[in-house]
């Protein structure tokens, strides 16, 4: 029987760094404490002016491929999930098998999902593996939003970072008798899944970029920021985001989906190890923990250096959680996304004795 398992994760974060310093120089009536204390971040990667999502995407992938954690000539499969493609067309993951230098054969699609996309990525990854398309899927989430965000708008751009992920699936073999026996979805041959997703397009206006694209192409007009009352300054081309009212669904959405996971785990007799969370705000976070009645030790936050990495900012903090201690080889997690869509998913990912992550320097 062919399951699909994680078999190994790395990232990469810009160069470049965006400290509470500078954000209190633009914004007066903050102090660096202040904006630590509230978001639970000091510092934030951020793209070079030239650097695109696709740059991000290669440096992340070329450490699997340099700490021999993954072979080129064995991808089968390449996925991209990014809302800042370097082009709109063509797809980016066909620009990343060139540049990767990967097979002809290899198959390449994007997926334009942000907060909740690894967990999308994983699904379709798993999908790929268990129907015997592919054997070795290169799934990879590489986000920009710092290159949509006006530097004075006060809700965003302390939040963001930028930051790139590539992580290695790939098929496990496991006698069917085996399964059989276990007959639990839990068990240690069952790595990944099951899933949950859900999706409210009715709050899309909560974080949007209006303008560019075909619904409202850009205009002179399009690029005059204006003060929302909300306290975001931005045009229609940047980035806007609807804090509370992203908190206000995140609290409505997470907590059950969180509960419903723990329920099954409980039902087969498992526990889950870590809980590892789209990483959002500090405040957030907080108040999901809580709300899901998730044991501090349990509940995993990195985003102190990091910032908000949109799509990467699960796989970022498996890694962190790796080298922390926090997180081992063997251990049940449950990774939850929820964000920008409005879209959110869960999934159950049972590690394997041989999971690996790449240094993140």
């Amino acid at each position: 029987m062919i399951l699909a398992q994680i078999s190994s994760v790395a990232a990469y974060l810009p160069q470049d760094r965006l400290d509470n310093a500078a954000l209190a120089k633009v914004f007066p009536k903050w102090t660096p404490e202040k904006i630590s204390r509230k978001l639970g971040i000091d510092v934030r990667p951020v793209a070079d002016k030239n650097e695109t999502a696709v740059d991000l995407a290669v440096c992340a992938a070329q450490r699997l491929f340099q700490e021999g954690l993954a072979r080129r000539d064995q991808i089968d499969f390449v996925i991209l999930c990014t809302q800042s493609p370097d082009y709109f067309l063509p797809t980016s993951a066909c620009l990343l098998q060139d540049r990767l230098g990967l097979p002809k054969t290899c198959g390449a699609f994007d997926i334009n999902l942000g907060c909740s996309g690894y967990v999308y990525g994983l699904s379709v990854a798993k999908g790929l593996i268990e129907s015997r398309v592919a054997k070795k899927v290169l799934f990879i989430t590489s986000e920009t939003y710092t290159k949509y965000i006006n530097p004075e708008d006060r809700v965003t751009r302390p939040l963001f970072g930028d930051g790139a992920a590539a992580t290695l699936l790939e098929a496990v073999d496991v006698p069917a008798a085996t399964c059989e026996q276990s007959n639990d979805v839990f068990s240690r041959h069952a790595t990944l899944g099951p899933f949950e997703f859900g999706t409210d397009g009715s709050g899309a206006e909560l974080l949007m970029v209006q303008a560019g694209a075909a619904r409202m192409t850009a205009t002179p007009e399009t690029k005059i920021p204006v003060v929302a009352a909300t306290g975001n300054y931005n045009s229609r081309e940047e980035l806007f985001m609807h804090g509370a009212g992203i908190f206000n669904f995140s609290i409505e959405v997470v907590p059950e989906l969180v509960k419903r996971f723990d329920a099954m785990t409980q039902a087969h007799g498992e526990r889950v190890d870590a809980y590892i969370f789209h990483q959002a705000n500090k405040f957030m976070l907080d108040r999901l923990r809580e709300l899901c009645d998730v044991p501090e030790e349990k509940f995993y936050n990195n985003m102190q250096t990091r910032g908000n990495t949109v799509s990467s900012s699960i796989p970022i903090a498996l890694i962190d959680a790796m080298r922390d201690g926090k997180l081992h080889p063997g251990d049940l997690a449950l990774l939850v996304g929820f964000g920008v869509g409005l879209s959110w998913g869960a999934c159950l990912a049972r590690l394997p004795e041989t999971f690996r992550v790449a240094s993140l320097r």
